[in-house]
């Protein structure tokens, strides 16, 4: 968008009815909250370019010599506490995510189809029953779920992370509501009155016409599974199987209680690494996330 087609979109502050005072006041609470959530990234730009002595002896807020940043990633690629490597640890959580988040999209995209444009008895209860897992905590059923993954040989396997992980009563419900708004229910009556089968209607009007939605569904299943901590922590009693969190958190404990020095800095390195792809995802995907989060909110 153009500087000049966004002073065109943009409304002058005065028309909301605003006095200036609260608009310099409303703007000051904004940067401080600004800046309480961008002050812990900072820091770790800042401390993965330090050596362990200069993390604990200079400002965390400004930069020390000698620049150790590039030793501190490629100590990264190497198992320096005995916990693991993280190189392999990013591999794995690559894997679960993306393999979680295609086949999540995947099947909310279809649940969301079946629930929107199709009418069978028990529908609606069937729906509220899927939503209703979004209030089970994981900590509750941790116990269960380990004894069923354990009977099914799960336990220390990759589909123990990733089968669970493409279920998503969120990206259901997503895509139910978006499917509703975005999918003319003559459109798919014209199709079938075409000799259109119901798998091609799915896959060339449905989908294409949901791609907002179906991006969003994509990103939040990444983040989710990337953040994921206590599914992993419980499945997983190989190191070299960890995901980036309890792979953190075994170097984490590692440099609390090791002695070689240059574990703190590599942990702090490893973090900044971590949310790079995040970012980067984001920036990537966000026009397509902002269309369908805005489509949810107004037809939800």
């Amino acid at each position: 968008m153009s500087k000049k087609d966004r002073t065109s979109d943009t409304v002058p502050i005065h028309l909301y009815g605003l006095r200036r005072g609260t608009v310099t006041v409303v703007t000051l609470i904004c940067g401080l909250f600004a800046a309480f959530i961008l002050a812990p990234l900072l820091w770790l730009l800042i401390n993965a370019t330090k050596t362990q002595a200069n993390v604990y002896g200079t400002p965390g807020f400004w930069f020390a010599r000698p620049f150790h940043l590039f030793q501190n990633l490629s100590a990264l690629g190497r198992d320096v506490s005995g916990a693991g490597v993280y190189l392999q640890w990013l591999g794995n959580t690559l894997l679960y995510a993306g393999s979680a988040a295609i086949g999540a999209t995947l099947l909310s995209a279809m649940a969301g189809y079946g629930f929107a444009r199709f009418g069978f008895r028990g529908s609606n209860a069937l729906f509220y029953l899927v939503m209703s897992t979004l209030l089970v905590p994981i900590t509750s059923v941790a116990l269960p779920l380990f004894l069923v993954y354990a009977k099914v040989g799960l336990v220390n396997s990759v589909w123990g992370m990733i089968l669970p992980s493409m279920v998503s009563p969120v990206g259901i419900y997503l895509m139910r509501t978006y499917i509703d708004a975005s999918v003319p229910r003559d459109l798919i009556d014209a199709a079938r009155m075409d000799g259109a089968g119901e798998i091609r209607i799915f896959l060339r009007i449905v989908l294409p016409l949901t791609v907002p939605g179906l991006v969003t569904v994509l990103l939040l299943t990444v983040v989710a599974v990337w953040n994921n901590y206590f599914l992993p922590l419980i499945i997983f009693s190989r190191n070299r199987l960890y995901p980036l969190t309890v792979g953190l958190s075994s170097l984490s404990h590692a440099a609390e209680t090791g002695s070689k020095a240059e574990l703190v800095p590599v942990l702090i390195a490893g973090g900044l690494v971590t949310i790079l792809p995040l970012i980067v995802l984001f920036l990537f995907l966000e026009k397509y996330f902002r269309g369908g989060a805005l489509q949810g909110s107004t037809t939800g």
